[in-house]
């Protein structure tokens, strides 16, 4: 039972903080963050961490840490899932539970810019660093860099991003980069997801940072995919965000996982908090899209 891993989770943080680390170096890592269909399939769950928690009319449905954990676990282990994205808090749980062998694992970074926040755009970096996340043997970080022209924050945010990614390329990790143009809008951050502004946020993310070696990006399935995904030859990874029509939704990323410069999908509410309540038969949908 669940409640009895947790169980283990809190005696170990209270009893054997080490616990941790230990379970970090006998995990088993993946080769690859492709997997043998040649895509990543990577369930995302570093939502709470900026404050996210709501999911459709819910808006406290990742707050409940054992359920969001039981949901992650059920993912994790779905056949084509190759890798996990989150918070120290939340990797380190999965860490304990022992549920990351043979996967790749991607650290969040910058949570400061918490949703609905009046400093949103100015997200600092308090979650990971590249220096944790090589000595924890992770395969690398993600960044959210919205880009919004009327916030004097933004230059800062941008400048964050790049030194982030400069110490992940220097470490041969990878550098996730989410980028969105943004807007002010009645007193909330708006992502603008025309293919235009996405388009100018992947040519601005591109040239982030000394080097790109090792720099993908996490992008969001727009019309006109083709022509976004032409604005860089960087690996793209398709994020899900929350999706109201879930066949619409799938046939949209089956589509675009068909473009050269896409390498697979992140995607964390629509797969861990399905219509229908059904986990691991959203997973395995989105798998059969790989």
């Amino acid at each position: 039972m669940l409640s009895d891993k947790v169980s283990r989770i809190v005696d170990a943080r209270v009893k054997d903080p080490g616990a941790i680390a230990a379970a970090a170096a006998r995990r088993v890592r993946a080769a690859s963050p492709l997997g043998e269909h040649g895509k990543a399939m990577i369930i995302a769950a570093d939502h709470p961490a900026r404050g996210a928690n709501t999911v459709g009319d819910d808006p406290s449905a990742m707050a409940d840490r054992f359920e969001l954990l039981e949901r992650m676990c059920v993912a994790l282990e779905r056949p084509g899932v190759t890798g996990v994205l989150g918070t120290a808090d939340i990797l380190e749980d999965l860490l304990l539970l022992g549920v990351l062998d043979g996967k790749s694992v991607f650290g969040s970074m910058n949570r400061a810019g918490l949703a609905g926040s009046v400093f949103e755009i100015d997200d600092r970096f308090t979650g990971y660093d590249a220096e944790t996340i090589a000595a924890m043997g992770f395969d690398g970080g993600k960044m959210l860099t919205r880009i919004a022209l009327d916030d004097p924050a933004t230059p800062s945010a941008l400048e964050n991003t790049a030194r982030a990614i400069d110490a992940l390329n220097d470490r041969q990790l990878i550098a996730m980069v989410e980028p969105f143009m943004s807007v002010w809008r009645d007193g909330r951050i708006r992502n603008d997801l025309s293919s235009d502004a996405v388009v100018k946020s992947i040519t601005i993310a591109s040239g982030l940072g000394r080097r790109t070696a090792y720099t993908w990006l996490k992008l969001p399935v727009v019309d006109g995919m083709e022509r976004v995904l032409a604005s860089s030859t960087l690996p793209a990874l398709l994020l899900g965000g929350e999706v109201s029509d879930p066949d619409a939704a799938f046939a949209s990323w089956g589509k675009a996982l068909k473009l050269p410069t896409a390498q697979g999908l992140v995607v964390g509410r629509s797969l861990l908090y399905p219509s229908g309540g059904d986990v691991a038969g959203a997973v395995d949908r989105a798998v059969s899209l790989l």
